[in-house]
């Protein structure tokens, strides 16, 4: 979300220019980031209707001329200034604020708290993990009168950030989850980042932690109670220690928990058995009890909190975009349902198929704290200004006030919507399906989703976002880039992708043949596309589709200016692209042919040189740096000689992804990103800088006993040794998962063992051995991943990761997923 707005005040904060809905609203905050500076969009934000604004003193003092067009507040510090905004905001309220800090768990004890409350109290809290100097702002902002209890959290990745969004959120009652090993690089010592994370309860009233930490336990006693020696510390312990305990007993499918504290014991049972869970469940249960004193009679507080244990589930931290039935894309985001998430979702899908007819399934929106009529006007006016143009409303909140919406169509519960609404009306569309998690959307989405093959290839969009920038901070500012999405983006899922590239404002795209270039126009991607292999035949498709071709021989360019003689297109010019080859002995120009080439580009100026580029052939190997340098000399001197001799001068691009770190020197006007986008550093010097961005998992389909002697699997090769268990999993060959991994030489992940392959690798499943290892049919295994690595795969099958990613089936859904 990168917008917010309140009932007591109208006025829409925005940081981000792509996401404007109601221009007459808006208060557009212009934040100088790292890569992007929101003062580069005022001019079309003012074209759009955008009437006030905050900037910067620097901004103002070069842009006088546009002053008069709008209400400009001018700050030293934009940022700043958004925060001290929310500041003011936040101290005009009194309900208890609860401000949640920590390395792990945040959100997710965040959601539970919320969920526990929510069925006393009217709850505003941070949309999904928005805790950072622009996202916590951004949430305060939210707070309104119909609010009883607020909470917040706060996330910090180096020293002196957290004081800012302490005076923010003004926490009374403190919740520190516990500490770990996340964002270390950005402190000098573990102590340093606790104390800097305890910034955040500086004036709290209240603290709750766990004392079985003895780092944040020592800290809390050295550095906060001496900055606030009244807080009220409430150190807890499964371990024993201190007075306040909690008994913990595991049973199969719960836990049982006993709390001891104040004299009291609080007999409670939560539905999880993982340690992370039952400590998040820990932390909720002093926190609700706590908020819940304030307005309740204590002896009902604790049917309360039990009340809402039971109703907890898995919080999915994430949004995914999933292939849907006649040609739709779903973006599942079932849930939970409050205004903010909604706002979140909204963009999102903002960034997907923006030529796709948009949809959204809604659920009664809880947790407002507003009058019904007034929320879902409010709604209307979002999903307005979202340009939904279908709504369809689950639930006898939403159907009893149809009226606050222009047309809608609503069920009061999922079983009717899937009785009554024909599924196969929906078609060309993308789908949100937004609901509360009471409201069992996953059936909806099951129902919409096109493939159900157990196995799914999990792409990590916020993974791609984090590898883009981590290139992009490696090249100078007027560097442009062209991304390669190739082969389906490296297997991945090119719309997709492309679709996220565009949205992050990369220069060029590239791919092989024209028809992938045709997919990404007819999915509404707009940016400049290079096609690196046009055939003569796919010629008009080119030209129809503004497709860049890339030129790398004297016969290709004559029957390219053949074809445009034969049919006169419109276009007055047409762009190409001059592949120069320098050593690859792959495909381009030789410097022999320079004469020739630039005589027919002369005598032809319908035709326009984008760009004069070359490939390197090692530029990830330490030894060939000679030969890779020789190379780059080679392309500067011949596109030179080229640049020359046109009257407008082509940009130039020889780095690939290794080039990119290894030969910064080498930039020229752009560079190209591939498969570093996608998580790979093929010279593997800056693995560790990349997120892992796929993961490809299936399910186990059936679980049965082999003797000893027994044989498993075609032409029985797998042998028993000894009594095993095995399991058959959803995945093989024709998925991708090689038949070289046969019968023990690969491995898959399941539930932390890695388990190896027994007998041959099927054509659609593959059987391993789980021999030791309690597992139930449906349990996800993975292929790669985070816990196997490409580059291992790679290794067993005496391959590259390149192959490895685009072997996977196209028959297995791709899932995209932002956290």
């Amino acid at each position: 979300m990168k917008q917010t707005q309140t009932s007591s005040d109208s006025k829409i904060l925005l940081t981000d220019s792509r996401f404007l809905s109601q221009p007459g609203k808006t208060v557009f905050v212009a934040i100088e980031g790292e890569r992007h500076n929101g003062h580069d969009f005022i001019e079309d934000l003012i074209s759009k209707g955008v009437s006030e604004f905050i900037v910067s003193k620097k901004w103002a003092e070069q842009h006088q001329s546009l002053l008069p067009l709008a209400t400009f507040t001018i700050a030293e510090n934009t940022t700043r200034a958004l925060q001290k905004m929310a500041r003011k905001h936040r101290e005009t309220f009194e309900v208890p604020v609860v401000g949640i800090t920590g390395s792990n768990g945040k959100t997710i004890v965040k959601e539970w708290l919320s969920s526990i409350l929510q069925s006393t109290l009217s709850v505003i809290k941070s949309p999904r993990s928005y805790n950072s100097q622009i996202g916590v702002p951004l949430s305060v902002w939210q707070m309104s009168p119909e609010h009883e209890v607020a909470i917040f959290e706060a996330g910090i990745s180096q020293p002196a950030e957290m004081q800012a969004l302490s005076e923010i959120i003004q926490p009374e009652i403190g919740l520190f989850t516990n500490i770990g090993s996340a964002h270390n690089e950005g402190f000098r010592s573990q102590k340093q980042k606790i104390t800097e994370k305890l910034r955040l309860f500086r004036k709290a009233k209240t603290l709750i932690y766990s004392i079985d930490y003895p780092e944040l336990d020592e800290e809390i006693r050295i550095f906060l109670k001496a900055v606030n020696p009244k807080v009220e510390l409430i150190p807890w312990s499964k371990n024993q220690k201190g007075s306040i305990t909690v008994d913990v007993e595991k049973k199969d499918k719960f836990t049982n928990l006993r709390v001891y504290w104040k004299g009291d014991e609080f007999d409670l049972h939560i539905p999880f058995v993982d340690d992370a869970s039952i400590e998040n469940c820990i932390h909720c249960f002093f926190a609700a009890y706590l908020v819940l004193k304030k307005t309740q009679a204590e002896r009902e507080i604790p049917q309360l909190i039990q009340n809402g244990f039971d109703t907890l589930k898995p919080v999915a931290m994430r949004l995914e975009l999933k292939e849907g039935i006649n040609n739709c894309y779903l973006i599942d985001d079932s849930y939970n349902n409050d205004f903010g998430g909604l706002e979140m979702a909204l963009n999102f899908m903002n960034q997907h198929h923006i030529n796709r007819r948009k949809c959204i399934i809604l659920s009664d929106v809880l947790q407002s704290g507003l009058p019904e009529k007034e929320l879902y006007k409010k709604i209307n006016d979002l999903l307005e200004g979202a340009d939904i143009q279908q709504i369809i409303g689950i639930g006898p909140i939403i159907s009893r006030n149809k009226g606050a919406f222009e047309e809608i169509d609503t069920y009061l519960n999922v079983e009717e919507f899937l009785k009554k609404h024909p599924l196969q009306q929906f078609a060309n569309q993308l789908i949100l399906v937004k609901g509360a998690r009471n409201f069992a959307f996953e059936k909806i989405v099951n129902a919409l989703t096109h493939k159900v093959h157990g196995t799914a290839l999990e792409v990590n969009l916020d993974a791609i976002t984090h590898n883009l920038n981590y290139y992009r901070g490696k090249i100078a500012d007027k560097t442009k880039l062209m991304v390669m999405v190739k082969a389906s983006a490296y297997g991945s899922g090119s719309t997709e992708v492309a679709s996220l590239l565009q949205y992050h404002r990369v220069d060029y795209l590239a791919v092989a043949y024209t028809d992938e270039g045709v997919e990404l126009r007819e999915n509404g991607i707009e940016l400049p596309i290079m096609v690196l292999n046009p055939q003569p035949e796919s010629f008009k498709k080119l030209v129809t589709y503004a497709l860049e071709p890339e030129i790398y021989s004297l016969q290709i360019l004559k029957s390219f200016i053949r074809f445009l003689d034969f049919e006169k297109p419109e276009n007055i010019s047409v762009k190409i692209h001059l592949k120069i080859d320098t050593g690859m002995k792959r495909l381009g120009f030789i410097e022999e042919d320079l004469p020739e080439l630039l005589k027919l580009l002369k005598e032809n100026p319908t035709l326009k040189v984008g760009s004069i580029f070359s490939h390197l052939a090692a530029s990830d190997s330490k030894k060939e740096r000679e030969f890779t340098k020789s190379q780059i000399s080679s392309f500067s001197s011949i596109a030179t000689k080229i640049q020359a001799e046109l009257v407008e001068k082509p940009i130039r691009h020889i780095l690939n992804t290794a080039g990119i770190v290894n030969y910064p020197e080498a930039q020229f006007e752009m560079v190209r990103l591939g498969i570093g986008l996608y998580g790979v550093d093929s010279s593997e010097i800056h693995q560790r800088e990349l997120e892992t961005t796929a993961t490809l998992k299936t399910t186990i389909s059936q679980i049965k006993k082999a003797k000893a002697g027994e044989t498993i699997g075609y032409g029985r090769v797998g042998k028993a040794t000894n009594d095993m268990t095995l399991a058959t999993i959803a995945i093989g060959y024709a998925d991708g998962f090689d038949r070289k991994m046969s019968n023990g030489k690969g491995f898959v992940y399941l539930q932390g063992h890695r388990c190896p392959t027994i007998g041959n690798v099927c054509m659609d499943m593959t059987m391993i051995d789980i021999t030791g290892i309690t597992a139930e049919v449906g349990d996800q295994v993975e292929i790669f991943g985070k816990n196997i690595s490409i580059f291992e795969l790679a290794e067993q099958l005496e391959t590259i990761p390149y192959e490895i990613l685009t072997k996977v089936g196209s028959r297995v859904k791709r899932v995209f997923f932002k956290e």
